[in-house]
């Protein structure tokens, strides 16, 4: 089993390199047993929310996590993926300032990922130089 911290910069990785928007993570685990970690972030189509979603899977699939629970239809502008450790919810701008998960989950610890996404963009631009070469 992965360790949940390191599933949620993984899966955080991934929507960043497909252009997932104000992407969030807010610590849970001392407030709730739902899960360690929720993953917030936003996409600009029900295109981008199939892409993110199945991108999100695939990364944990690779890190031998399964989806345990499905909620949303990808065309609904909300899907959840729920990884046990660490839940997932990827919205369109409306929903999420409907739903506004952030005030929710208020308790929680935000985590900043702010040296993760600059790292994890220094390494797909050397990847890319790398590709052109």
């Amino acid at each position: 089993m992965t360790e949940p911290k390191v599933l949620a910069q993984e899966i955080v990785k991934a929507l960043d390199s497909k252009r997932a928007q104000k992407i969030e993570v807010i610590h849970v685990g001392d407030i709730t047993i739902l899960a360690d970690y929720f993953i917030l972030c936003t996409a600009t189509s029900t295109t981008q929310i199939r892409t993110l979603s199945d991108l999100a899977e695939e990364t944990a699939e690779n890190l031998g996590e399964e989806l345990h629970h499905r909620e949303g239809e990808r065309d609904s502008g909300w899907v959840l993926l729920d990884f046990s450790t660490v839940v997932v919810h990827i919205f369109l701008p409306e929903q999420r300032e409907f739903y506004d998960l952030e005030r929710l989950w208020q308790d929680g610890e935000s985590v900043d990922i702010t040296a993760l996404l600059e790292q994890s963009r220094e390494e797909r631009r050397r990847e890319l130089e790398e590709n052109r070469l």
